[in-house]
């Protein structure tokens, strides 16, 4: 796959072989997603991050951002759009001279 557009093209292509748009609506999408997300965690529970099994957190990986993907396309978003705008907002909540090397919320800086 070249980009976004492509991988986003093949999963409805996935998806719509299957009739399975039907189950696809945004709620669903994002509770699917946020239920992949809590399986991706799962991985890591009771271990050392390099204990996690890797070929399942690619998996795991892999459905978060599916569903991430398919939850864009059903509101028309561009997801190259969408991320470098978060970038840009988070530029500005937290300027280098105040946040670097810090993990405190933008609020407490």
């Amino acid at each position: 796959m070249e980009n976004w557009k492509d991988l986003q093209r093949a999963l409805i292509e996935f998806r719509n072989e299957r009739d399975w748009e039907q189950f696809h609506n945004p709620k669903d999408l994002a509770l699917a997603l946020s239920i992949e997300a809590a399986e991706l965690n799962e991985l890591f529970l009771w271990k050392k991050a390099d204990e996690a099994d890797k070929e399942k957190i690619k998996d795991e990986l892999a459905d978060v951002f599916a569903y991430a993907i398919l939850l864009a396309e059903k509101y028309d978003l561009d997801i190259n759009q969408i991320v470098a705008g978060k970038i840009k907002k988070n530029a500005e909540k937290y300027p280098i001279a105040k946040s670097k090397g810090s993990a405190k919320k933008y609020n407490e800086l």
